[in-house]
């Protein structure tokens, strides 16, 4: 039979649901064979309530159930630092490959743990080479990677594609939307993508490109002779019940189970919501900050707060950590109202690498937007009722993250803090526990008539 592949990427905080983790283990069981590899595409140890705790640890009863046979690094695999991910690559049954992450001296990152540019597998009768890639701005991305040295990833995979001898090439790739370049520039027969949370299943100058969306919600099975994706909902598979039952024992030991709150009506946490403008969850978060600091504008980047099951009935501290599962602090900036500005403008344009063009990437308080997703643009922007004036400094409570990146928001930098407060999460469960959580969407970021004919998010 020919090769054939299952790929998954960016389940990142699945283990926190351990009926979802048991299923997508469940399913890679079920689909495997002698000609199936089981290969991942990064950030699939981290974010999550259980990554924070375990420091990605969780993710071995999953590798050990399931028994991946390669892997390749995601931005999220460096949120707890150089030496936790060490441990966790040497503990892991599969082979972990990265053709241009470095360490500050050049060598291979991970190199006395495994770590190599590519390796060659077989599949029944065929072999197949893969190279590893992860996007450029992890050290941008992640504070935790600073350290390393994330080179050009095309090439990179060139280099370790040159030395490959196959009957197939594969790039695992965390890049996100730069997989239509990676596509152009390398000679590979696939391109199983990460990074972006929508799924992907198309042609580029031949070469096939996948990607199965993220919370571990899709497997897709790649046949590498025909090119033919198969899409496989994890919501239909068997319950491995030793992974699910791992998970819900170390939940039970991380002490976060306290009831906070109680929500009547869920709170939707699906991708097409939490970027498409204002929504219930952002607005919670965005109040949360100004809450615990007084500040005059809470901001929260859209893709901080992360996707999974809608949030109902009894609400735990675990289901707010959830939420932004990150130890970084909430700070305030004084910022002068034209970089508040185009920080906003940024939240409407179409250049950040794991997003689609036309979402939005702002969950404020304290301000009213109006934006065209069409074109793009921010049309007008008030705060506290007024409009905004580009010679006033506003004091912003913020993620100390979108400080430090050059990614998101890049008119905010580290010299506008001023102030530092508790870390994210913990100002999710206070604020919490001491006005309740009953977030609503109030016109606080609307779409103007440009926008018509979009099909809205859930919440929107």
């Amino acid at each position: 039979m020919a090769p054939r592949l299952l790929h998954y990427s960016d389940v990142e905080n699945v283990y926190d649901s351990p009926e979802r983790a048991g299923r997508l283990a469940g399913l890679l069981r079920e689909r495997a064979d002698e000609d199936t590899l089981i290969v991942g595409s990064g950030d699939n140890t981290s974010p999550g309530v259980l990554a924070l705790v375990e420091e990605g640890a969780q993710a071995l009863d999953f590798y050990e159930a399931v028994d991946p046979d390669v892997e390749t690094f995601g931005n999220h695999e460096f949120d707890h630092g150089r030496a936790a991910l060490a441990e966790l690559i040497a503990d892991s049954p599969q082979t972990w490959v990265s053709a241009n992450v470095r360490t500050g001296d050049g060598g291979q990152f991970g190199a006395d743990v495994g770590v190599a540019p590519a390796t060659t597998l077989d599949a029944g009768a065929a072999t197949v080479g893969f190279v590893g890639v992860t996007t450029p701005r992890t050290a941008s991305l992640n504070p935790f990677a600073t350290d390393l040295e994330f080179r050009d990833p095309i090439a990179g995979a060139r280099e370790a594609l040159a030395g490959l001898d196959a009957d197939y090439a594969v790039v695992l790739s965390h890049l996100g939307r730069g997989d239509e370049d990676l596509a152009r520039a390398v000679d590979a027969d696939a391109i199983l993508g990460g990074h972006v949370p929508t799924e992907r299943r198309d042609r580029i100058d031949g070469t096939l490109l996948t990607r199965p969306g993220d919370g571990g919600s899709v497997v897709l099975e790649v046949d590498l002779a025909t090119g033919e994706v198969t899409r496989h909902p994890v919501a239909d598979a068997p319950v491995d019940e030793a992974v699910a039952s791992a998970m819900r024992a170390r939940l039970a030991e991380a002490g976060l189970d306290e009831t906070v709150g109680e929500v009547a009506d869920p709170i939707d946490r699906a991708e097409t919501t939490l970027f498409g403008g204002e929504n219930r969850l952002g607005n919670f978060v965005a109040d949360a900050y100004r809450w615990a600091t007084g500040a005059a504008v809470g901001l929260q980047n859209a893709g901080g707060v992360r996707t999974g099951d809608a949030i109902a009935g009894e609400v735990t501290a675990a289901d707010l950590v959830s939420v932004i599962p990150f130890e970084e602090r909430v700070v305030v900036a004084e910022v002068p109202g034209s970089a508040l500005r185009s920080a906003f403008e940024w939240a409407a344009g179409p250049d950040l690498d794991f997003a689609e063009p036309d979402w939005w990437h702002a969950q404020i308080s304290g301000a009213q937007i109006a934006w065209d997703p069409t074109a793009c643009t921010v049309e007008s922007v008030r705060v506290d009722g007024d409009p905004l004036d580009p010679d006033r400094t506003y004091s912003v409570a913020l993620s100390d993250y979108v400080l430090h990146t050059d990614d998101e928001f890049p008119s905010l930098g580290e010299d506008l803090r001023v102030e530092r407060h508790g870390i994210q999460y913990e100002v999710l469960v206070e604020y919490a526990r001491e006005t309740g959580v009953d977030p609503t969407v109030d016109g606080r970021i609307v779409e103007t008539a440009g926008a018509a004919g979009r099909t809205p998010g859930a919440e929107r």
